[in-house]
């Protein structure tokens, strides 16, 4: 599918509505080709222009750090993804990069870091039996919180727990709301609110689980990292958004089609192209708006070279601000 077949195709799952038609041509405009720094202003422009005409909260767009597979130093890939139109990065920590140098080409690119992903979740679960691995955790976990002031970041993105045949359920609930809590006075310190993520850990599998374990922590310096692609297979991510509502602090974008997962197996779901899986972007819009969502979107997906991250930013233009 080319881009303005999906372009034109995103117009008209949202109804067609005459208001869209000039900003989507905008988006197309140039497909097939590596468009100039002015070309992705003018997109970017586009974006925030379609937001104030249609009354919906605009929306940030990122990549992950990692995306980005080009050579050259962390300020040519900042600058990369500024001219491509991107609004900001997140980073994992821990990470071997020079803090300051990744701090320094922030500033140069006037590219902000806006996250932070906790990097040992998986390893060093929260919900392990054991207390030690736990501790190592929740070092991950203050480390990660540290790192994200430093770069100015607003929230670390975090998987509290992992479901398995030897941790329960209730044991999972209970250790991580137990070591969160631990960094919590550190949160609030720094500035950095923990931001918990729905995947396939085997732990809050429904929208009305996921909120009662952040609304469990009392306090704002809690909330959730609603991933829209992750939700597909569990049910459909406009219901999340609806019953989450403010909670949702940052989105991660992907996609995922059902019939590949039922045909070649369950990871195989996210391989399809932003856009072009079950994912109904439309509807994920009007409940963003409904519940005045205005924050980062960022893409977990393959990244690539420069014309893989044009191609990234302009889906997800059209999936999440379609001007």
């Amino acid at each position: 599918m080319n881009r303005r077949h999906f372009m034109g195709m995103l117009g008209a799952a949202s109804g067609g509505a005459a208001g869209l038609s000039g900003a989507i041509a905008g988006l197309a405009a140039g497909a097939g080709r590596t468009g100039s720094a002015g070309q992705y202003d003018a997109r970017r422009s586009a974006a925030r222009a379609y937001a104030s005409r249609s009354g919906r909260p605009a929306i940030s767009k990122a990549v992950k750090y990692g995306m980005v597979e080009t050579e050259g130093s962390i300020e040519d890939k900042f600058m990369l993804l500024a001219e491509l139109g991107f609004d900001g990065v997140e980073m994992g920590s821990p990470n071997d990069l020079a803090q300051e140098e990744v701090t320094a080409a922030s500033r140069a690119a006037a590219l902000p870091i806006h996250g932070v992903v906790d990097m040992i979740h998986w390893d060093k679960t929260l919900s392990d039996p054991d207390p030690t691995i736990r501790e190592e955790g929740l070092e991950g976990l203050r480390t990660a919180l540290q790192d994200a002031a430093a770069y100015g970041a607003s929230t670390v993105l975090l998987v509290p727990a992992v479901v398995l045949e030897d941790v329960s359920y209730d044991d999972a609930w209970n250790r991580s709301q137990a070591e969160i809590r631990k960094v919590l006075p550190e949160a609030r310190a720094l500035g950095v609110r923990i931001a918990i993520e729905n995947v396939w850990n085997n732990f809050l599998m429904s929208p009305l689980e996921f909120a009662r374990y952040i609304d469990a922590f009392e306090s704002d310096w809690v909330g959730a990292y609603f991933d829209i692609g992750n939700a597909v297979t569990f049910g459909w991510p406009e219901q999340w958004i609806r019953i989450l509502g403010s909670r949702i602090l940052k989105l991660d974008v992907k996609e995922f089609s059902r019939q590949k997962r039922n045909e070649e197996g369950m990871y195989e779901g996210f391989r399809v192209p932003l856009g072009e899986g079950d994912v109904n972007w439309p509807a994920v819009r009007e409940t963003l708006a409904s519940i005045g969502y205005a924050g980062w979107a960022t893409a977990e997906i393959p990244g690539g070279g420069r014309e893989r991250l044009e191609e990234i930013a302009w889906r997800m233009d059209a999936a999440l601000s379609p001007s």
